[in-house]
């Protein structure tokens, strides 16, 4: 099958999942590729694994002109499971329940799932993610799988057939299980404490025990039902509920109040919106989980194949002791996006094949992956390769072509530099920058990357290495100087420019322990230069920061200017 592009153009794990798209679909028809999520709380950036690899596989599609779609569902018909940290103990009242039905405890969204589904929707759009977003509240409570329901129903001895012969001894979820493989644990338990109900009229007792369906209780909202009977000719289920100890029945030919277990809700959607395209974790892939349930299910019942797929890996964290998001316990997109460009957030999930975990790390390496990301695009205006086909797939999208980046790339480590010695003054960030050799018009050349940059440094930088200036001189310190102490300040003073430019700034600083040495500023330093060069750096550093180390030396000393350091050096 030929590829969109030229023979010879470099291959990825995005060129071969969008062939494979392509495969399942036939050639020539139209592709949905599809990722799923359940809002029961913050979505962190290991989820956004789900979301972001359809998108590029669906890029990719578009590039080479093939109709595609990428469908999201959202499984806010999902039950509220438990109470998390920071939530009034009172919730407990609604597990059970709907995530769309459960209110929102901070009062800012119509529900639970509408409260952590908004903050990544405002993040996917500014990552250039679109998708075709279904909720599946509505479309199972307005009857669209009303079909699928009845069918699976209909035909539940066969589907517990295929579930049995792949159903294994329960164990506990551990803390790194899914919302979804939660759920097929869920399903499992309740499925067993149903076998304890009076089977009634119309069905067997193991029918009932492991039935496909589960309502909502009409009285109480939750999902704590116990399936009694079900009767085929009528389609009326009958069930109990252990909360509230209401009996009751649903018509499921009319009413739209319950949901296909998990297991078996998978391979329908996938049949009922012909997904050609849909990852997973590499908890979906393990023997007798959802994906291999759901491949036999799809074709034998559902009438269609499962999906072509790509495993994703685990996605771990550095560096995050301040992220706004701890209430979740892990880093969202919002947070990452607080401080990383958005082409640079794609590229840490591009790049690598889902495969691969990685750790995405918020600390000092920020810097040097900003040093990377720069380097590789100069690469990528002169080479193609397939780090730099990353770079580009990273950096646009078919509808909103080039995500932004600053117009006048700055260094991040200068950025971040500068921002520390200013305290967060981007007007003075701006005055420093253009006399550093970035000339611009306005600080909006400089964003979104100042603004990053001041992020990061104001809330990722521990308190112990930032940079404190000093507001009075040390007057211990200046008058314990020793002579060689005393001529290099009085030459640093001596020569440093009223209005200063980060050259002639650059330029006193390392040469005044030449012309302390009887050399000129343009000699070449001797061995003895260069160890008095470290003692006087060090000198600098104490009496303007009280350190022995600090951001680069000119930039410290544009940012606080000429008054202020004569100041402090007792000049």
């Amino acid at each position: 099958m030929a590829r969109g592009g030229q023979q010879g153009d470099p291959v990825d794990w995005v060129t071969r999942a969008a062939d494979d798209a392509v495969r399942h679909a036939g050639e020539g028809n139209p592709v949905t590729v599809a990722s799923g999520a359940s809002p029961s709380g913050p979505i962190h950036l290991g989820n956004l694994r789900e979301f972001i690899t359809p998108h590029f596989v669906a890029e990719e599609l578009r590039r080479r002109g093939v109709p595609v779609r990428h469908l999201h569902s959202w499984d806010d018909f999902d039950r509220f499971r438990k109470v998390p940290a920071g939530v009034p103990a009172e919730w407990a009242e609604h597990i059970g329940r709907p995530l769309t039905a459960v209110p929102d405890p901070w009062e800012c969204h119509a529900s639970w799932a509408e409260h952590f589904k908004a903050p990544l929707q405002e993040s996917l759009r500014e990552l250039g993610v679109e998708m075709e977003e279904v909720s599946q509240t509505e479309m199972y409570t307005s009857g669209a799988y009303r079909d699928q329901v009845l069918l699976a129903v209909s035909r539940r001895d066969e589907i517990e057939a295929v579930l049995a012969k792949h159903r294994t001894k329960k164990v506990s979820a551990g803390d790194d299980a899914s919302e979804q493989e939660a759920a097929d644990l869920a399903d499992s338990v309740a499925n067993e404490d149903d076998e304890e109900g009076d089977p009634g009229a119309g069905a067997s007792a193991d029918a009932i025990a492991r039935f496909p369906y589960r309502p909502y209780c009409r009285q109480c909202g939750r999902d704590t039902v116990t399936t009694t009977a079900y009767d085929d000719a009528t389609t009326t289920l009958s069930y109990t509920c252990s909360s509230c100890g209401y009996e009751g029945t649903t018509d499921l030919s009319t009413d739209t109040d319950g949901k296909l277990v998990w297991k078996v809700d998978w391979p329908m959607r996938w049949a009922y919106e012909s997904v050609n395209f849909e990852p997973a974790g590499r908890d979906h892939m393990t023997p007798g989980s959802s994906y291999t349930v759901g491949t036999e299910l799809v074709s034998s019942i559902f009438d269609w194949r499962a999906p072509a797929r790509v495993i994703y890996a685990f996605v771990g964290f550095a560096g995050v002791q301040k992220m706004s998001s701890s209430a979740g316990g892990v880093p969202t997109a919002t947070d990452a996006l607080r401080i990383l460009e958005s082409p640079m957030l794609r590229w840490l999930y591009v790049r690598r094949a889902p495969t691969q975990a990685f750790d995405i790390d918020f600390g000092a390496s920020v810097v040097r992956l900003y040093d990377e990301w720069d380097a590789l695009g100069r690469k990528a205006a002169e080479k193609s390769d397939v780090a730099t086909l990353a770079w580009h797939r990273a950096s646009e999208t078919a509808s909103a072509g080039r995500l932004p980046t600053p117009s006048v790339p700055v260094p991040f480590r200068t950025l971040s530099s500068v921002a520390d010695v200013t305290a967060g003054s981007a007007d003075l960030i701006s005055r420093i920058i253009e006399s550093s050799g970035f000339p611009h018009d306005s600080v909006d050349d400089l964003e979104p990357r100042l603004s990053k940059a001041m992020q990061w440094t104001a809330e990722h930088v521990p308190a112990d290495e930032r940079t404190t200036v000093r507001q009075t001189p040390d007057t211990e310190r200046l008058s314990s100087l020793t002579e060689d102490e005393e001529l290099w300040l009085r030459i640093f003073l001596d020569r440093l420019p009223a209005e200063p430019d980060l050259d002639s700034v650059t330029a006193v600083v390392y040469g005044t322990p030449k012309v302390a040495r009887g050399l000129g500023f343009e000699d070449s330093p001797t061995d003895q230069v260069k160890a008095d060069q470290k003692d006087f750096f060090r000198l600098l550093y104490n009496l303007l920061v009280s350190a022995d180390r600090g951001p680069r030396l000119p930039t410290l000393v544009l940012a606080l200017g000429p008054e202020k350091v004569r100041h402090l050096l007792g000049g």
